[in-house]
């Protein structure tokens, strides 16, 4: 068994999670984790330099990621993107200007059901946070309309449910285009989520650079499928636990990771 584990699906308070980018350095580290990408929603405020510099303090090695959203057939496919340069910067901003309106949206559903919620009441847990579907879930359990954050998911929030609103106008082409057109390697997210048939088909059609095939709490049986698409595609197989704190105690950072030849070749250009 290698020395070397690296986790690379997880969220800061830069976007859904609860820890603050520190801290989950800091877990990282109590959990003998060697390397791990911070992936929040959207947005990459959570490299800092103080981040860096922790990182390096603890011997953490850190590699730059995104969890993009895009929008397929009517569906949320997410992108996750790693080892890119500053020029994807751009995209990511244009990505977050489409969720802010998605939310919008989302919002004037529920209200037609008789769920007034104002963007200024959603749950934060970090300053200057990327607003998402979970912090409206939790506003819907705050207020009583729900007995759980899965039960507002499933009434009214996610992608078959009432008041879904799909992700945004990018494709997975045109995030893939851009994460590669910087220099990062474009990776298809927990595609076990993903819906079954024709649709699943046409999304591995799409020139991704790997493909998330271990993932939580999955068992290898479940993992296996998707490995064994990756080395037919000749894709990178990544993995990482998709840990988000508090709102999702289940999961623990560095339940699912990847050994550092996978970390090299997601950070080489």
């Amino acid at each position: 068994m290698t020395d070397f584990r690296a986790d690379l699906h997880c969220h800061s308070n830069c976007s859904d999670g609860t820890d603050a980018p520190l801290a989950l350095l800091e877990l990282a580290k109590q959990a003998g984790l060697s390397g791990l990408s911070i992936t929040d929603h959207d947005t990459i405020q959570a490299y800092t330099p103080e981040v860096y510099a922790k990182a390096k303090e603890l011997g953490i090695a850190l590699l730059i990621g995104s969890e993009i959203s895009t929008e397929f057939q009517g569906l949320t496919v997410h992108i996750l993107a790693y080892g890119f340069d500053a020029s994807l910067s751009r995209f990511l901003e244009e990505v977050l200007l489409c969720r802010k309106e998605r939310n919008r949206k989302i919002l004037e559903k529920l209200k037609k059901k008789g769920f007034a919620i104002d963007v200024s009441e959603l749950p934060t847990y970090g300053p200057e946070q990327i607003i998402g579907r979970p912090h409206i879930a939790a506003a819907l359990l705050k207020m009583g309309a729900v007995a759980s954050i899965q039960e507002a998911f499933e009434r009214y929030l996610e992608d078959t449910a009432s008041c879904y609103v799909p992700g945004g106008k990018f494709t997975p082409l045109e995030a893939i285009r851009a994460i590669q057109a910087a220099k990062g390697k474009a990776v298809l997210a927990h595609p076990h989520f993903l819906k079954k048939g024709r649709f699943l088909r046409e999304i591995l059609g799409h020139p991704f650079d790997g493909l998330e095939c271990y993932y939580g709490r999955l068992h290898k049986e479940q993992e296996a499928p998707w490995v064994k698409i990756a080395k037919e595609k000749g894709w990178i197989a990544t993995g990482g636990s998709d840990y988000h704190g508090s709102v999702r105690s289940y999961i623990q950072l560095g339940c699912s990771w990847v050994g550092e030849a996978t970390f090299d070749r997601l950070r080489s250009t």
